[in-house]
C-alpha cells in the first residue's frame, strides 16, 4: 500500500494530500465500492460535486472503509444555479447533509459562470460558511487570474485551492504562476488527460522506461513535482494503488521539460474556457 507522507500547507493553516481521488461519474453501489478501495489503498481525499450527483455515495464509502473521519477529507463544490448568496449557502448545508457529516473539509466553486456574474456572491457565501465552521477550507475551480483578483478584492480572503484542467497537453504555467504568486494551491482534474491521453508521446513513454513505471505514472509525477495535486479516477484497485505509488523516482529536468513541452494550443479537453463555459 502506498502511503501519502507528502503533503501541501493550505494558506488557511490546513494540509491537503499530494494526491486525491475524483470521483466523478462514481454512483450507486458500484461507485460506494470503488471509493471504498481507494481508501483502503491510502487515498485521503475524495473530491465531489454536488453536479456529480454521488455526495451520498462519497460519505457511505467513508462510513464502509472503517478510516476515523478526521483522517479523510471530503471536497465538494457549488453549482452555477446555485451562486446567489443565500442558496450558495443552502447549497452547502444540503451537501454536508448528503454526506453525512457536520463540517465540509473543502468547498469549491464549481465553475465562475462569468456571463451570470453571481460568483462573487457565491464566494462571500463560502467565506461566511468557513466563518460559522460549516466547512474548513473554501477554494475554487476553473477560476482565471481575473475571476481570482476580482474576488480576494471583494472579500480580502484568498482561495486555498483553484482546480483547473492540468495535464500535458494543458500545463496551465502562466495559470500556476499566478496560484504561486497569490499563495494558491493548484488542484488538476483530469490529470491525465483523456481522449487522448499522452501515454504514447515519446516524453512520457521514453520516461515510463527509464524509471520502471507506467505512463500514467509518470504524468502523476510529473504533477507532484510542478507542485500540482492532481485528482485521478479510477474504480480499479490495482489501478488506484499504481496511481499513488509515485514518490518512490523523481523526473529529471529534461523529463519534466520534455513533457511540459507538449502542450497544445488546442489542448482543453472540451470547449471549457472559464471565459465562456456556463455550468448550472
Amino acid at each position: 500500500m502506498a502511503t501519502q507522507d507528502l503533503t501541501y500547507r493550505l494558506n488557511d493553516g490546513t494540509s491537503v494530500p499530494f494526491i486525491g481521488f475524483g470521483t466523478y461519474p462514481l454512483r450507486g453501489e458500484e461507485g460506494i465500492a470503488a471509493m471504498t478501495s481507494a481508501l483502503e489503498e491510502g487515498y485521503r481525499y475524495l473530491d465531489t460535486a454536488v453536479n456529480y450527483e454521488n455526495e451520498h455515495e462519497v460519505g457511505e464509502a467513508l462510513r464502509r472503509s472503517g478510516i476515523p473521519r478526521g483522517e479523510v477529507r471530503l471536497a465538494t463544490k457549488v453549482p452555477g444555479r446555485f451562486h446567489e448568496k443565500d442558496l450558495a449557502r443552502r447549497s452547502l448545508a444540503d451537501s454536508a447533509e448528503r454526506l453525512g457529516i457536520e463540517q465540509i473539509d473543502v468547498a469549491l466553486i464549481h465553475w465562475p459562470n462569468p456571463s451570470r456574474d453571481l460568483y462573487p456572491q457565491a464566494w462571500q457565501a463560502l467565506v461566511q460558511a468557513q466563518r460559522d465552521g460549516l466547512v474548513r477550507t473554501i477554494g475554487v475551480s476553473n477560476f482565471t487570474r481575473e475571476h481570482l483578483e476580482r474576488i480576494i478584492d471583494d472579500t480580502g480572503v484568498t482561495p486555498a485551492l483553484n482546480q483547473v484542467e492540468l495535464h500535458p497537453y494543458f500545463p496551465q504555467e502562466r495559470l500556476r504562476e499566478t496560484h504561486e504568486e497569490l499563495g494558491i494551491r493548484t488542484q488538476a482534474w483530469s490529470p491525465l488527460g483523456k481522449n487522448p491521453t499522452p501515454f504514447h508521446e515519446p516524453a512520457v513513454a521514453d520516461a515510463a522506461q527509464a524509471h520502471g513505471v507506467s505512463p500514467a505514472q509518470v504524468v502523476l509525477r510529473w504533477h507532484v513535482q510542478l507542485g500540482s495535486m492532481p485528482l485521478p479516477k479510477s474504480g480499479t484497485r490495482a489501478r488506484q494503488a499504481e496511481n499513488l505509488d509515485v514518490l518512490g523516482f523523481e523526473l529529471s529536468e529534461a523529463e519534466m521539460g520534455a513533457i511540459s513541452a507538449l502542450e497544445r494550443a488546442d489542448g482543453r479537453r472540451f470547449g471549457g474556457d472559464p471565459d465562456t463555459h456556463e455550468e448550472m
